[in-house]
């Protein structure tokens, strides 16, 4: 059997991870592989150090190689390399999430141009099986709404806050200690990390190029546990939800937020660092992939399977994987998170004064605003109360009027919280 010469460029934990996986695969050779220092040492048993070297572009320009896999992360140099590589003929296997968020459309775009592909399961949710199904077993369907929790370390924290019942700054100190959270979260925590996946997945599913610039961002940083109480006291889990929803006219609605999730909702059971992706379809209908959406072993495998499946068709054709390859000729047309509607949960602290839960009420009513739910939440020693309101269907930029015209008032001290509410997708 011919083996197939791959060239790997990074070997941190998800580089290892591949060469681990793939020794017992006789139809691949690692020719080369590119890293930062040349005198680390490596969790590699029986690692070949001559075949190290600290030059990417010796890999993306050596002659022998067929397969790039790039697992290094970040744009620069990946963004150059990657190109460099295709321009070479090579076939390209990238866990980059931001990269293909920012650069994708013209990676694809030279990729067809060159007569090679571009796989990336493993840049969306590390062991999840989801690029492949919807370009190949799910290619007939119209996708209206994918719905998924696709960041480990925000779902880590939100689900110890809820079981706890310790704060966010508490239980992002112990993900750090664990090495579920980076010394600098803000990728994370910020909703980047999210969005660059989101971002990715809305256009594969509705063959649309998207602008990762216009996709609303909201992390989780100003989560508290009064929040996380509430939500399960009313029924609901806070997640930190990516979302995509193609509207009826063929608009994207891509953002990325925490979410009161109901709790019959399968996201919901969703804990700790998995990861799961929700997609609504015709005519599927709702299917959910759960799994581990990161580490060493799990985001592996997704990177070996896109190996080998470009492995075994290179011996048979000069254009391989043609169902795989992407060529989105439309800019979505993306909605403004003003323009958006949606169900609110908000939390407000204000004097025990009379009158103020019906001015809230009216404030609403004013703004085009119904009311599902209003509650009071005791009295606090500094004499403030505690008032919950859910909000039905409302367009954004009204709830954003009240809101301001709310603390407007003497007898709000704070809007504390303002949280969107999901609503399970039930669409013929």
């Amino acid at each position: 059997m011919d083996k197939i010469s791959i060239g790997l460029i990074g070997l941190g934990t998800v580089g290892s991870g591949v060469v681990k996986t793939l020794e017992k695969f006789e139809n691949i050779n690692i020719s080369k592989i590119a890293v930062r220092n040349l005198a680390k040492k490596r969790n590699i048993e029986g690692l070949d150090e001559n075949i190290l070297t600290d030059d990417p572009f010796s890999i993306v320009n050596d002659e022998d190689i067929k397969i790039v896999v790039e697992v290094m992360g970040g744009v620069n140099p990946a963004l150059d390399l990657i190109k460099t590589a295709i321009k070479n003929k090579k076939h390209i296997v990238t866990a980059n999430k931001e990269l293909l968020a920012k650069y994708g459309d013209e990676l694809y775009a030279l990729a067809n141009e060159n007569n090679v592909v571009i796989l990336y399961e493993a840049a969306i949710a590390g062991g999840i099986p989801i690029i492949m199904p919807i370009k190949t077993i799910l290619a007939a369907n119209e996708i209206f709404q994918i719905a998924g929790i696709l960041n480990g370390t925000t779902n880590y924290i939100l689900t110890k806050m809820d079981e706890l019942g310790v704060s966010y700054k508490d239980v992002l100190e112990d993900a750090q200690k664990l090495g579920y959270a980076e010394a600098d979260p803000t990728g994370d925590v910020e909703g980047y990390d999210a969005a660059y996946k989101i971002a990715t997945l809305a256009s594969l599913a509705f063959h649309q190029k998207v602008d990762i610039n216009k996709i609303y961002k909201e992390g989780i940083t100003k989560i508290t546990i009064d929040d996380i109480k509430t939500a399960k006291e009313l029924g609901y889990k806070i997640k930190l939800i990516a979302i995509a929803n193609k509207t009826d006219d063929g608009r994207l609605d891509i953002r990325v937020q925490p979410m009161f999730v109901p709790m019959e909702n399968s996201l919901s059971k969703i804990d700790n660092v998995t990861n799961a992706v929700l997609l609504n379809g015709f005519p599927v209908g709702e299917i959910m992939f759960v799994g581990a959406g990161a580490g060493e072993f799990p985001t592996a495998s997704s990177v070996c399977g896109d190996i080998l499946a470009i492995a075994a068709e290179l011996p048979n054709t000069l254009t391989p994987l043609p169902m795989m390859r992407t060529n989105n000729k439309n800019q979505a047309e993306q909605i403004d998170i003003n323009e958006t509607y949606n169900k609110y949960y908000i939390s407000i602290k204000a004097a025990d004064n009379v009158g103020v839960i019906g001015f809230i009420g009216a404030t609403c009513g004013y703004n085009n605003i119904n009311l599902e739910n209003m509650l009071q939440k005791g009295i606090d020693k500094d004499g403030t109360a505690r008032i919950i309101v859910i909000t039905g269907l409302c367009k954004e930029e009204h709830i954003r009027r009240a809101i301001k015209e709310i603390q407007s008032n003497n007898s709000i001290k704070e809007v504390t919280s303002l949280i969107r509410v999901m609503e399970n997708a039930n669409k013929e």
